[in-house]
């Protein structure tokens, strides 16, 4: 009986730990956006700077791995959908396949996840070793806002970086993997580009727009936050830039799901299943 009741403790304290860690990432978005806006001491070259450099790093640096892995993920589902709804009758449900399949789900999830390992990490690590060697006292002693001058201009780009590079990814998996599927199955461009017109909607553009938006915030708030909790050692960097990567990964999957359940319940709902 006692262990039973350790283990219910031990779940409070853990799921107590992560509404209160929620809570503070949240706290931080506010007060980076309203320091940004409020903020006289930094001029908006400064912010740009920063901005530009960060959209450069994740977004244009990146953009040869999502090619090479927006063509294989392309050509690997245009493949396999044309062969197995060849096989069932249903080939005109190939732009619905690729629709469900890369604009709402795959697509979305590994570009976070790719800027995750490249820019969420160099983030926290960069932010980490800026509060190890006191550069944010430095600039708290020159009047500069460190959620301003760094945490802002980082979500932004952020979340600029995330929508471009999951466009981007969509646009050459859709292309390319038709490409590719031309060696297996000769489809024509009429047949595949009618079929994607035809399956996309309204509430597609809407998903893209929240999962990538959410993405490209919650990654760089949580990396900020994991390297702005630096207390003093340069030891623990690598320890922060972990747990930033880990906590990135947890909210941007249990999002991406909850956004999923909601969409295809409601869809279930309207045709009076649920």
């Amino acid at each position: 009986m006692n262990m039973v009741w350790d283990r219910i403790e031990s779940l409070g304290r853990t799921i107590t730990e992560n509404l209160e860690y929620t809570l503070r990432i949240f706290l931080m978005i506010y007060l980076s956006f309203r320091a940004a806006f409020l903020d006289q001491t930094q001029s908006l070259r400064q912010t740009l700077s920063v901005l530009s450099t960060q959209i450069y790093f994740t977004g244009w640096q990146a953009m040869p791995l999502i090619s090479i892995l927006a063509l294989g993920t392309g050509g690997i589902l245009v493949i396999q959908g044309m062969t197995n709804l060849t096989l069932l009758g249903g080939t005109e449900m190939l732009g619905n396949l690729i629709v469900v399949v890369l604009v709402r789900e795959v697509g979305p999830l590994l570009t976070a996840l790719v800027v995750i390992a490249r820019s969420g990490t160099a983030v926290a690590t960069e932010v980490g070793n800026m509060r190890a060697n006191r550069e944010i006292e430095a600039l708290e002693s020159m009047g500069i806002n460190p959620l301003s001058y760094i945490v802002f201009p980082r979500i932004l780009g952020g979340i600029v970086s995330v929508l471009c590079l999951a466009f981007y990814f969509i646009v050459i998996a859709i292309f390319g993997g038709y490409l590719i599927t031309q060696f297996f199955h000769d489809i024509p461009f009429s047949f595949y580009a009618e079929n994607l017109l035809r399956a996309f909607g309204k509430e597609d553009v809407a998903i893209f727009l929240l999962k990538n938006g959410f993405s490209g915030i919650i990654i760089f708030v949580v990396s900020c936050f994991q390297g702005l909790s630096v207390q003093k050692s340069p030891h623990e960097v690598p320890q922060v830039t972990t747990q930033a990567v880990v906590k990135s990964i947890i909210y941007v999957t249990v999002f991406n799901l909850a956004v999923t359940a909601i969409v295809y319940l409601n869809q279930l709902q309207k045709l009076g299943v649920v």
